[in-house]
């Protein structure tokens, strides 16, 4: 099975607040203005995966919104591919409602995004909400921007803020988007920590030769103590990047050490992780039904037909 653990879609970049959408339209951030993310285009990329989680995301600071219920009906229209994580933001008064509203919904988990909400990690209404997702069993994803957004905190990005976290809620599944680049071994440090700390390899594939190091970083550290491979998950972090673009390039990352004597990663240790049980990993239920899934290595990842209809998409971008 091949679960893509991080992606978006909406219907505008303009839901990404009006600072994140300037500064996408000044670096002619191509992937992020293309008119397709909406949810056709998101199920047109998964031809090579089995089941995607699909990101909420919230942020007052930033003026963000890709509302939950929005996930909610594109999971509704997909039981069997897509799962909803629901985007929130602590520092929101009604978060705690907004937490119990995305239960309500179906969600699995929730997503934060410290940076892009003025967020530092253990703030008091965070951790309020850790502790409601630990007793619900509902995993953590973090969010880290992509792009340079000058309102950001970038000092609330640091992995190493999540220690307490974890240590204070031993049972909370964490998920650290991107190996938490540029700071990826302070990531790998808490991986091999926590055993219920969790990394995916999201837009980092987008720079083989930092997803290069780090796997051979965490090899190397995985060989001492518990396995850290056995806790990093395959994500394309699309729309930055489709999955089958990020799993060919996670095939191709030893082409750094032929014909050298460079040190080489195991293709036997990327399969695993392409092909990780991350549900399981996650402790979220899997869809009652899910297609096979193509071996991106033995095939040509053609597209797929299952797009929305018109009026799907209409109806879930109102």
């Amino acid at each position: 099975m091949i679960v893509d653990t991080n992606t978006r879609c909406w219907s505008s970049s303009n839901q990404l607040g009006s600072q994140a959408s300037a500064v996408i339209r000044k670096s002619n951030g191509e992937h992020w203005l293309r008119s397709d993310h909406g949810p056709d285009a998101l199920i047109d990329q998964l031809a090579c995966v089995d089941v995607a989680l699909v990101h909420g995301f919230r942020s007052q600071m930033l003026g963000a919104n890709i509302p939950n219920e929005f996930i909610a009906e594109l999971v509704e229209r997909h039981p069997s591919r897509l799962i909803g994580i629901a985007g929130i933001d602590p520092l929101v008064p009604d978060s705690q409602r907004e937490l119990e509203s995305a239960l309500e919904l179906g969600l699995a988990g929730i997503s934060i995004a410290p940076s892009m909400q003025g967020l530092h990690p253990t703030h008091s209404s965070a951790m309020q909400i850790y502790e409601a997702c630990e007793e619900k069993r509902m995993p953590v994803m973090i969010s880290r921007p992509e792009i340079g957004i000058p309102q950001s905190v970038l000092e609330f990005d640091r992995p190493l803020a999540w220690d307490e976290v974890a240590r204070t809620f031993p049972k909370l599944k964490i998920v650290i988007s991107g190996v938490g680049f540029p700071w990826v071994d302070e990531t790998l440090l808490l991986l091999q920590k926590h055993e219920n700390v969790f990394a995916d390899l999201s837009f980092l594939t987008r720079n083989p030769w930092a997803t290069w190091n780090a796997l051979l970083n965490a090899q190397a550290l995985g060989e001492s103590t518990t396995n850290i491979m056995d806790r990093l998950l395959f994500a394309s972090g699309w729309p930055a990047q489709g999955p089958t673009e990020a799993i060919e390039r996670l095939y191709s990352l030893n082409s750094f050490s032929q014909g050298s004597n460079l040190p080489s990663i195991a293709r036997s240790i990327i399969h695993s992780i392409i092909e990780r049980d991350t549900l399981k990993a996650l402790g979220i239920d899997r869809p009652a039904a899910h297609g096979v899934s193509t071996h991106p290595e033995e095939s040509s990842l053609p597209g797929t037909s299952t797009a929305i209809s018109p009026g799907e998409h209409q109806s879930l971008n109102n």
